[in-house]
């Protein structure tokens, strides 16, 4: 399946779902941060999903991160909400939908790096070098506020 990101653009379909989902601002001892490829929209990203029923929000950063990428993680703390009805996902089955993530710092503990039918590819990225990966606003940020060290609470917005 494919999809569009809609970023503040009056032109965007209206949203017909929302769905809650998670991504992951993972960090190795270098300080490298963990991307994904993605086949849906060719983008660079970080590794997240859908949350299903029957599991904690946090359980569902560890799984996805590992579906995606190999890595396991153990979550660390909230980066932030991102819930912008500016931000619009469009997929080709018909489904628009509302962006609707919370953001978690999470650490490596295991697992080794491999693609998934959600990740073309998946390495680790040194933050000076992310300027030239093609990278969704919408990420950009949750990205930039995962390697604030300095921020206290987590973003909401």
């Amino acid at each position: 399946m494919t999809r569009i990101d809609y970023f503040r653009d009056p032109a965007a379909p209206k949203a017909n779902s929302v769905v809650p989902s998670v991504t992951a601002v993972v960090r190795d001892d270098q300080g490298r941060i963990l991307l994904i490829h993605k086949t849906d929209n060719d983008l660079w990203a970080l590794p997240g999903g859908g949350h299903d029923i029957g599991e904690r929000i946090s359980d569902t950063a560890v799984r996805e991160v590992e579906e995606e990428t190999g890595i396991t993680v153990e979550v660390e703390a909230i980066v932030g909400l991102y819930t912008d009805p500016d931000h619009v996902l469009a997929y080709d089955d018909g489904e628009v939908r509302q962006q609707f993530s919370i953001c978690f710092r999470a650490k490596p503990v295991g697992g080794r790096l491999r693609t998934s039918n959600e990740s073309k590819e998946v390495r680790w990225v040194d933050p000076a070098d992310l300027d030239e990966l093609d990278i969704h606003p919408s990420m950009r940020l949750r990205i930039r506020h995962g390697l604030d060290e300095t921020r206290r609470e987590p973003y909401i917005g």
